[in-house]
């Protein structure tokens, strides 16, 4: 489920809806889709966050700067050793 530029996801239960469709998404494309491994996809990630404003400001919308940046980190981070 692609996230439009007036799509939002406004609690933890979408957000957990979201990862498992990205999840789904990624073993449907097989070696087709883009950042196919982890260190693409977290260079990827991290070159987004850094143009994120760019694309609010071409979608016409503002960068939430009052996100909860620190529950994105730990959720990352925790993922590296959870099982």
């Amino acid at each position: 489920m692609p996230l439009t530029p007036d799509d939002e996801v406004h609690n933890r239960d979408e957000l957990v809806s979201f990862v498992r469709e990205l999840h789904q998404d990624f073993l449907r494309k097989g070696q087709e889709g883009e950042n196919r491994t982890l260190d693409g996809f977290l260079e990827a990630l991290a070159a987004w966050m850094q143009d994120s404003p760019g694309w609010y400001r071409n979608a016409g919308k503002e960068l939430p700067d009052g996100g909860d940046w620190t529950f994105l980190a730990r959720a990352l981070q925790a993922a590296t050793v959870y099982e």
